[in-house]
């Protein structure tokens, strides 16, 4: 099961240089001139997770393995992309197939660094790729709106329901508002099938200077204002402090970002946003051999929990043993737990919770 954020934005707001910090990579050229990243870059990053060092020495595991998240660098979008411009096909394409969207929007003054629109604003920036999306999302829904109507005209059933499902949408994309706010209860999963891009929960980040890094500026509280008022979440990175934090060896990481005033590093930020964005919680299980993380939605249950590990754990899932993670640290281990009464026999309809450690029992 994998789940991957597109990172995007106008040119030369940092996307690149994030990217390349998140993956602790080169591999995105982060050149200051517009679309120096034609094909997108793709990078796994491991979900940094606290609780795996505790239930490893708990557990005595020979390695830990943790989750991770797919970060997709997609090139920067301009006016007029919706319609072609710059590389705007291509680029409205690899947004489609991600899962949520990263959008960084610039909040530093840098007279070296280029803007495509002349001058720093982050509101009108948002604004931009924003509306291209809007667009794309409008020409491509209104043509299928008007095959299924025709269709639904003479009364073919599938049809009848794709024409109930698309109209609330293309109402409020004519209206200028993104596909998101006009989901119709319960159709979550058929919008996401339509692979509209104004659908995806959208994650801001704000590019700071490195000054700015602990408690970000004008720009990206203005940007932490438009955000509340849509229900999105926003995040103040520097990338430049990030691009630092990843050349440095782990064991130097907390002590320059504490010299900043910083408590942890902006991917660890990105990360949890990512997470929380996309409904992710994760679950461990602890061996001799490893302690690992599993990454599963929210709401998951048992059987298709399992699944993440093997099919086979799913076709032939009998039960799993289940320890809250505070109980498994407080009684220091799985035997512990047992002996305290903390561990449970849960079945089919158990739905798993963020923390806990699992074993399958399963017979196929």
């Amino acid at each position: 099961m994998g789940f991957n954020c597109g990172i995007v934005g106008l040119p030369n707001v940092g996307k690149s240089t994030l990217f390349n910090a998140l993956t602790a990579t080169a591999a995105a050229q982060a050149a200051n001139y517009p679309f120096c990243t034609i094909e997108p870059n793709v990078g796994r990053v491991a979900v940094p997770d606290p609780r795996l060092g505790k239930l490893s020495t708990i557990g005595k595991s020979a390695k830990i393995v943790p989750t991770s998240l797919e970060f997709v660098d997609i090139a920067g979008l301009v006016r007029g992309a919706s319609k072609g411009e710059g590389l705007g096909n291509q680029f409205l394409a690899n947004i489609r197939e991600v899962d949520a969207i990263i959008h960084v929007l610039r909040c530093f003054e840098d007279d070296d660094v280029t803007h495509v629109e002349g001058s720093i604003d982050p509101i009108r920036d948002a604004e931009t790729v924003e509306t291209e999306l809007m667009l794309a999302d409008l020409d491509s829904l209104e043509k299928r709106l008007y095959a299924a109507q025709k269709k639904a005209r003479g009364g073919d059933r599938d049809s009848v329901a794709l024409v109930a499902l698309m109209e609330p949408l293309v109402a409020a994309l004519q209206a200028g508002h993104p596909a998101r706010t006009a989901i119709p209860p319960g159709e979550a999963e058929a919008v996401r099938r339509l692979q509209l891009m104004t659908s995806k929960p959208v994650l801001y980040v704000c590019n700071v200077a490195e000054g700015d890094a602990s408690e970000g500026n004008a720009h990206s509280a203005a940007v932490a204002a438009m955000a509340k008022k849509a229900g999105a979440a926003t995040v103040i990175v520097s990338a430049a402090i990030e691009a630092e934090v990843s050349q440095l060896p782990e064991e130097d990481r907390g002590e320059f970002l504490s010299g900043l005033g910083l408590e942890d590093s902006g991917l660890d930020r990105v990360i949890r946003a990512g997470y929380g964005l996309l409904g992710l919680i994760t679950y461990f299980t602890v061996g001799p051999k490893e302690t690992r993380a599993w990454t599963i939605v929210a709401g998951t249950k048992g059987p298709q929990a399992a699944a993440v590990i093997h099919n086979d754990f799913e076709r032939g899932f009998i039960a799993c043993e289940t320890i809250a993670y505070d109980d498994f640290i407080a009684f220091k281990g799985e035997a512990g737990a047992k002996e305290a009464g903390k561990m449970r026999i849960e079945g089919r309809d158990y739905v798993v919770k963020d923390g806990d450690v699992l074993l399958f029992r399963f017979n196929v």
